[in-house]
């Protein structure tokens, strides 16, 4: 077993494993990076087994609010870019901080285990040689994603429906829904992607949700509409008074979502994480997609529901979300709940001060910026750690006597295993400004 000092393992070379690989660096700490794919990207890296893009995918937060604040997308990219252009960008990332120096690709981490002193084994599958090697390492960052193992939904008689039934994680192109009657399950961002795409390529489309949502436009008073959001709650608007406000522009832009035959939303605005999509209204509107509400059970191609209603079914997509997992490590370091984890900041378990998270949020907003504020809490835990642990671990005790603190912005979520991770971003943005703050205060000549 190779001993790597104080050189800390990142698990992933997603947006979040790059991002902590690269502040790791920049402090001054030695690390090194695992990725079980031949390239990076996680989920951004099409090809990749355990990518869950598609291709027609984009993302649905602009560039401002998405890309690394010290690493700016390219002028020429689009208000909401491509997966392809987005992949471009990752890997223009990791050339510009040297990266790929640190970076070992088909080297799936297969186990984490505890040494002495905090201390962590870390045992790698060479996919090329068969090989696995174990390096020892002064902490781990986790950065495997949470958007890649499918959670599927039973249903009385499922077993024996006598159609396809796939998850959107193995949904690739329309050409898995052309020419079929189709079931679309889930009305997140995939499940209205999906939708949208059976209605332009299959013979019929049907939309399952169990609740009615709001489903928001890209554009808002003639701007993005995440900056629109983002505006308002820069001029620190009354939740109350922002909520009003959009649902005005809703009405005023796509009308009653009832008289096209969608539910009414049973919760307020900003309750459940954004659905921006304005094309699934449209298709709808044209008999393009006929909205159903929940499966009541599968019987033979037949799918009947809650309303009473039944149709023949050749294909099922279940965009029904994600759990996280974390098949390396044993499940008691990361103080589950029930199926996830429940960490302080999302980051910082109760279990062990060097085992660390990044990437287990669900924003209202883009993603890598956090990421960067996430990782540059990390690193700089890990600096100070690695001179100082006296001083770490009081940070460290700190920190986890605010485990499962909720950044909601005020607003009540709704109970359901998409907001295990929700996060009202500036409100987590001011949080984590205030962690690093005080780390530097607790060690002025180490924090750099």
């Amino acid at each position: 077993m190779e001993d790597r000092g104080a050189a800390w393992a990142v698990v992933g070379a997603g947006p979040h494993g790059l991002s902590a690989l690269k502040n790791l660096l920049q402090l001054g700490l030695d690390a090194d990076g695992f990725e079980r794919d031949t390239d990076l990207g996680g989920n951004w890296n099409f090809h990749a087994e355990n990518s869950r893009v598609y291709e027609s995918t984009h993302l649905i937060s602009t560039k401002p609010f998405t890309q690394f604040p010290d690493f700016p997308m390219p002028d020429s990219y689009p208000d909401y870019p491509s997966h392809w252009q987005v992949h471009r960008y990752f890997r223009a990332y990791a050339e510009h901080f040297g990266l790929f120096d640190h970076l070992h690709f088909n080297s799936e981490v297969v186990g984490i285990t505890t040494a002495d002193g905090d201390r962590w084994n870390v045992t790698v599958c060479n996919h090329e040689s068969g090989e696995e090697i174990t390096r020892q390492y002064a902490g781990v960052v986790i950065a495997n994603g949470h958007n890649w193992w499918p959670k599927i939904p039973q249903y009385p008689g499922q077993d024996t429906f006598t159609g396809e039934i796939r998850h959107s994680a193995h949904y690739k192109s329309a050409d898995v829904v052309r020419g079929k009657r189709v079931l679309v399950v889930g009305a997140g961002n995939t499940g209205c992607d999906v939708a949208v795409e059976s209605a332009q390529n299959a013979k019929e489309t049907y939309h399952s949700t169990r609740r009615g949502y709001y489903y928001n436009p890209k554009y808002a008073f003639g701007r993005p509409s995440d900056q629109t959001a983002d505006l308002l709650l820069a001029l620190r608007l009354p939740l109350g008074l922002r909520r009003v406000m959009f649902k005005t522009v809703l009405r005023l832009t796509v009308g009653d979502f009832e008289k096209f035959g969608l539910r009414k939303p049973d919760h307020e605005f900003f309750e459940t994480h954004p659905i921006v999509n304005q094309q699934l209204v449209y298709y709808v509107s044209h008999g393009d997609i006929q909205p159903k509400p929940d499966i009541e059970r599968f019987d033979g191609s037949m799918v009947h529901f809650a309303d009473g209603t039944s149709v023949d079914i050749d294909l099922v997509v279940f965009c029904t979300g994600y759990l996280a997992h974390f098949p390396f490590l044993d499940d008691s370091f990361l103080n589950l709940e029930g199926d996830h984890p429940v960490l302080a900041r999302q980051i910082f378990t109760p279990t062990t001060p060097t085992l660390v998270v990044s990437g287990l949020i669900q924003p209202d907003s883009g993603q890598w910026t956090i990421a960067h504020w996430q990782a540059m809490l990390i690193a700089t835990y890990a600096a100070v750690r690695a001179q100082d642990s006296a001083t770490a671990q009081r940070f460290y005790d700190a920190m986890v006597a605010e485990t499962g603190v909720r950044f909601t912005g005020g607003t009540d979520y709704k109970d359901s295993t998409r907001h295990y991770y929700e996060i009202a971003h500036q409100e987590y943005l001011r949080a984590v400004e205030d962690d690093l703050q005080r780390l530097e205060s607790m060690a002025p000549a180490l924090a750099r």
